[in-house]
């Protein structure tokens, strides 16, 4: 009786064998750890040209920044990170607007951000046109349109990203349930990250 009582506890330590499995509520989901990690990849990417950028004004040492007779748009670009800053709510509305079953809302905030979105990338090439010098003037051109165009790179893939998110908006696919509003999430984490970037990128090239 007592060696079955050992064997019947053997058994039952192997069937607990290693750490118990994790619920569902405290796994992050696929889609979204595939963004983060992908998001990641890009803050690489984002570092060796700011690597590049800071060893043109540290190392290289220029007299002036921009160097004569180049000028910086300043104030332009100061307003299209306030648009830029402002598209980030307006997602973020359209996010907590389906989490509450607010489909009105979410189609409210996707055509917002992405009108907004536009709306940077237009004045942004605008600025391209006017500002009077091109990547292949000096260091500074280069590293410039390198940073800048990088960023509004990214801003394009966002508004490819907003783009079908407000088309499976418009067609009603979208539900309060976590699972069912990924395709918002996702966009939307890729959103901020692209504001954030914008940031960074501003306070570093135009004001430092």
């Amino acid at each position: 009786m007592e060696s079955a009582t050992v064997a019947v506890g053997h058994g039952h330590s192997e069937e607990h064998h290693g750490p118990p499995e994790a619920n569902q509520s405290s796994r992050i989901d696929k889609q979204v750890l595939g963004i983060l990690l992908f998001i990641v990849s890009e803050v690489m990417l984002f570092g060796a040209f700011f690597a590049a950028y800071f060893f043109l004004r540290v190392v290289v040492d220029p007299p002036s920044w921009p160097p004569e007779p180049y000028e910086l748009p300043v104030a332009v670009a100061g307003i299209n990170t306030a648009i830029l800053i402002s598209s980030s709510f307006t997602i973020h509305y359209a996010l907590e607007s389906i989490r509450r079953g607010n489909r009105a809302g979410l189609k409210l905030g996707l055509v917002l951000t992405w009108l907004l979105g536009a709306t940077f990338l237009f004045i942004q090439v605008n600025e391209y046109v006017h500002i009077g010098f091109s990547a292949r003037d000096l260091a500074f051109g280069s590293i410039f349109y390198g940073l800048t165009g990088l960023h509004g790179a990214h801003v394009f893939v966002g508004l490819l990203l907003l783009s079908f998110a407000s088309i499976r908006a418009f067609r009603g696919h979208f539900g309060p349930k976590a699972e069912d509003h990924l395709g918002v999430e996702v966009p939307g984490i890729y959103w901020h990250f692209v504001d954030v970037m914008w940031i960074i990128v501003y306070v570093t090239v135009y004001i430092l």
